[in-house]
């Protein structure tokens, strides 16, 4: 058990030295003289502060020994008091300088820590984002960020500070009072840290409880007022009580538990200091009694005890605060250290894309080892034509998308763009030159106008509105209070989803690919609108190779050739008459489409007669 437990703290510390040597990158960053000059003038400031601080007593000292003095007045220790003052003026405003100066990098080390980790989520594959809650994601960037203040700010300004203070106080004892002081107040200092360290991580079991009862409490209490009908329906307001006040009572014991051993850490960090302050006073008494000390060493002695622990009043919080911010840390660097499945290869090169011929060859995919999805499917798609597949869910149709995104790798065969394999161009390349329109259309939380510039950002107003109106949506924009300005709420739920899908097409067009990629793009509308959708895919289509993946064959009847898919592989291939005519695959597919949508139409037309 023992070794266990020391092989993981081995393994989170090591962690945390990986994390701390990470966040050094950021907080003297290469290139950025500026920055280094300004955490050195920050040292600087810092280490002049606890000059200060240290010299300060001194002067107490000085005012206090003449003041006992016989002949003592007002006016003799007058300029020493000053001092002291000015002392702690200076102090506080050298620390002030040193915050000030040091904010900048700081803040510097905050933004490109949370940029480095944005960016490489970017980066990584679409299987890692497939596995991950982007909310969690969100909360681990967003922790981390805020836990670099913390840690920056902990480490900076208290934990090196102190330690500081402690060595040059230390020293100054030995060599004014003798090593007898010097082991007191350093010994005082190491069983204070010692069982304060202790104490904390112990009572941080407890902290923990407490906090997952909480939001277990939490949890009950907003799903319970949510199905606040539900409730009423089956009469179980005491169900929900009973489950409520479980959640409260797990957090009442372990808060209880938590107030007590934090009475008990602040009991023994007392008896520790006052046992060390009270040997170092019995000691410098007996030399002011002995008449080899002053009354003004007592003083100082006294002093110099109080300055160092009241910063270390603070060290259980700084010691959890710093611990949960490394755990936090550690989490988002971690997420620097996943490395992205599909990445461009050493020599990748742009994609020319001039003609915009596509050719799947022989490509097989699977996403497990135990089942594969595509099994040897070859087309070729020629510049300027359209080619649709149609198959079953399950199929592989969107799996085409993917690999055609390069989201994925094929297993074995190769894709190819004007005889390029997707493999040795550059990713970024490869996605400018295909434009997609998918079936579920996600918008950004902001503007129409915003939307559609999302295609090219920063292109012309003249150009968005242009792609608008290919796209057969200006004059609804027009319409619009705020015209292009208009918010479309989270992921665009204050539009239809044929206002949706035209802001799409309307972004793709903006976009100006060689290659485009409807996936599905009216499947989930109702009829009447996805016939004007219709319209407006064939005009963007025009003179662009076109691949669709369509569910509703009555979409894909002019495509140049239809692939259907089955079980993964290419079951059957033509135009659509010609695959009328085999009586297959296809055809059992358009004859019970064509069947639902008489028997919707038959529908539509008695609810009309009522």
């Amino acid at each position: 058990m023992s070794s266990s437990f020391d092989a993981q703290t081995s393994s989170e510390r090591s962690r945390h030295l990986r994390t701390l040597a990470a966040l050094g990158t950021h907080l003297w960053p290469a290139g950025r003289a500026d920055l280094r000059v300004r955490i050195v003038i920050a040292a600087a400031f810092m280490l002049a502060a606890k000059g200060v601080n240290v010299y300060t007593p001194f002067l107490y000292k000085a005012a206090v020994d003449q003041l006992s003095g016989a002949a003592a007045t007002l006016a003799v220790p007058a300029f020493v008091i000053f001092a002291y003052g000015a002392g702690r003026l200076l102090t506080q405003a050298l620390g002030e300088l040193r915050d000030f100066t040091f904010a900048r990098s700081a803040q510097h080390a905050q933004r490109t820590a949370a940029l480095s980790a944005f960016k490489h989520l970017h980066g990584l594959s679409l299987n890692f984002h497939l596995s991950r809650q982007t909310g969690g994601l969100s909360r681990v960037i967003d922790r981390g960020v805020k836990a670099i203040q913390y840690v920056l700010g902990f480490m900076v300004f208290n934990i090196a500070p102190t330690i500081i203070e402690i060595g040059l106080v230390t020293g100054i004892l030995w060599m004014n009072f003798g090593w007898k002081y010097a082991v007191i107040v350093s010994g005082t200092i190491v069983a204070y840290i010692a069982f304060t360290l202790a104490i904390t991580d112990w009572r941080m079991e407890f902290r923990r409880r407490m906090n997952e009862s909480d939001s277990r409490a939490a949890n009950r209490a907003i799903d319970s007022l949510l199905n606040y009908e539900t409730v009423k329906y089956f009469g179980n307001e005491a169900h929900e009580y009973r489950r409520f006040d479980q959640a409260l009572a797990g957090y009442e014991q372990a808060a209880v538990k938590s107030q007590t051993t934090l009475s008990l850490l602040n009991i023994g960090q007392g008896a520790i200091i006052g046992a060390g302050l009270v040997a170092v006073m019995l000691l410098a008494a007996h030399g002011v009694v002995a008449g080899e000390r002053s009354i003004g060493d007592f003083v100082l002695v006294n002093a110099y005890l109080v300055q160092l622990y009241l910063p270390l009043n603070f060290l259980g919080f700084v010691y959890r605060e710093i611990k949960q911010g490394l755990v936090d840390m550690d989490k988002m660097f971690e997420l620097l250290e996943v490395e992205a499945e599909v990445q461009d290869a050493p020599d990748a090169r742009p994609l020319q894309a001039s003609a915009g011929e596509l050719v799947f060859d022989n490509v097989s995919f699977a996403y497990n080892a135990d089942r594969e999805i595509l099994k040897g499917v070859s087309f070729r798609v020629a510049p300027g034509k359209t080619t649709a597949i149609v198959g079953p869910s399950g199929a592989g149709k969107s799996t085409i998308s993917r690999l055609l995104y390069r989201f994925y790798d094929p297993g074995s065969g190769s894709i190819r763009i004007d005889g390029q394999d997707l493999r040795t161009v550059a990713q970024d390349s490869l996605r400018r030159n295909i434009g997609i329109v998918p079936q579920d259309t996600v918008l950004f939380n902001d503007s129409i106008g915003y939307n559609i510039e999302y295609g090219r950002p920063g292109a012309p107003a003249a150009e968005i509105e242009n792609a608008a109106r290919l796209a057969k949506i200006h004059d609804f924009i027009s319409a619009l209070p705020q015209g292009y300005e208009t918010p479309v709420g989270e992921r665009g739920l204050k539009l239809s989803g044929g206002e949706k899908q035209r802001v799409a097409i309307a972004r793709s067009i903006l976009k100006d690919p060689r290659i485009m990629l409807f996936d599905e793009a009216t499947s989930a509308l109702d009829s009447h609108t996805e016939k004007e959708i219709q319209a407006s895919l064939r005009e963007v289509a025009r003179g662009r190779t076109t691949l669709v993946i369509a569910h509703r064959l009555s979409t894909i009847v002019d495509a140049d050739e239809i692939l259907v898919l089955k079980n993964g592989a290419v079951a059957e291939r033509g135009a659509h008459r010609e695959l009328l005519a085999l009586n297959g695959e296809y055809a059992a597919m358009w004859n019970k489409q064509r069947e639902a949508a008489e028997a919707q139409a038959r529908l539509e037309e008695a609810m009309a007669a009522l």
